[in-house]
């Protein structure tokens, strides 16, 4: 299996336009079209990952957190991203970073992954994402809608929220006439022709542009289709920054802190007072997610975990709800267990490990 089929899959779930502007998620290190036999997975990457990489016989790491953000203008060891590009040149050893996109997926994302460890219901984006849909419409003769429906939909069109195969119709006569190098489906080149035909409305994610137009082009029969793509301002249901669900009953605060602690593995826990003197309500970010904030308290949580909380957004709270920060690295370290799960789910005869090395660089003294 090549690198390219591996980094297709993980795209499956995380797709790169969903990325920040800010990241730089994909293929970092490495060859697309080299072979690969078995892939290491991390939260990061370091040059003692490598090394782990090395002595496991992976050529390929696939981490959350991509090693490289900014551009490298020398690659002389002077750091240690620099050394750890370095060796994994040397040992022809590829990495792939699955950052933010991954971070903006509601379904099998970083942060469905936490909702799955503190066992909330009811979830939903916690700050939704626009300008990530796009409405086809396009013109096809009666006869062969039914076909051209089922070839957009196969393709990843006509999805909204938990409903698929989603469309639009409505008949009309179109009109046309080719010259004399056309091959026409219906009619005669250099006459006028009239054809009924039904106008086909279907949503698609900006993501599933290309593989959707290419099945339009395949199904419809004739030689030149007419189609329109606009791009909807509409919030994709499933696409966005953090989480909000429900824990299926009220906990106590203090019970509260000792299920995320115990869930989450966090050696401690950050938190402000609140009002409330119960939880229900819960929002979540992998990562620094103190932007969040606002769009916590605007859900109604009761609480909100995430980490990297500065001391003055702790205040940002106003005693509306309690803010949990567990640490970075112990909001995402279970993506490790997430990816792993995907991809021996898509392709079981993949060999993927998980990663010995602890890469978090905060310790704690008890």
């Amino acid at each position: 299996m090549k690198i390219a089929d591996i980094a297709a899959i993980l795209e499956e779930l995380a797709p790169p336009s969903l990325q920040e502007s800010y990241d730089n998620s994909g293929l970092l290190v490495g060859n697309p079209t080299a072979e690969v036999s078995k892939a290491l997975i991390s939260l990061d990457v370091t040059e003692e990952v490598i090394d782990e990489a090395i002595h496991e016989k992976a050529n390929l790491v696939i981490a959350h957190h991509p090693i490289v953000f900014k551009g490298l203008k020398r690659l002389n060891g002077a750091n240690y991203v620099e050394r750890t590009v370095i060796k994994a040149i040397q040992n022809n050893i590829a990495i792939y970073a699955i950052h933010t996109n991954l971070d903006n997926v509601l379904a099998g994302g970083v942060n469905g992954k936490i909702a799955d460890r503190l066992q909330l219901i009811n979830r939903t984006i916690l700050q939704p994402k626009s300008s990530n849909l796009f409405k086809l419409v396009t013109f096809v003769p009666v006869a062969a809608t039914e076909v051209v429906l089922n070839a957009l939909f196969d393709a990843g069109a006509g999805k909204i929220g938990a409903y698929d195969r989603c469309s639009f119709r409505n008949e009309g006569m179109g009109t046309f006439r080719g010259d004399d190098t056309t091959q026409p489906h219906v009619g005669v080149p250099g006459e006028n022709h009239a054809e009924p035909e039904h106008r086909i409305e279907v949503i698609l994610p900006n993501w599933k542009k290309r593989s959707v137009l290419s099945a339009l082009m395949q199904a419809h029969p004739y030689e030149e289709v007419a189609y329109d793509v606009y791009p909807l301002e509409n919030h994709h249901p499933g696409v966005g920054s953090g989480l909000v669900g429900e824990l299926d009953k009220l906990m106590s605060k203090d019970d509260f802190l000792h299920h995320v602690k115990t869930q989450m593995k966090a050696s401690v826990i950050r938190f402000t007072e609140s009002s409330e003197n119960y939880i229900k309500r819960v929002a979540v970010c992998g990562g620094s997610g103190s932007f969040l904030i606002g769009a916590a308290k605007a859900a109604g949580a009761d609480a909100y975990i995430t980490g990297d909380v500065k001391y003055h957004e702790f205040f940002d709270a106003e005693n509306q709800l309690m803010i949990c920060d567990i640490g970075h690295y112990e909001s995402e370290q279970f993506t490790i267990e997430l990816l792993g799960e995907f991809l021996s789910e898509k392709i079981p005869t993949f060999a993927v490990i998980f990663t010995k090395t602890d890469t978090n660089p905060i310790k704690y003294f008890h």
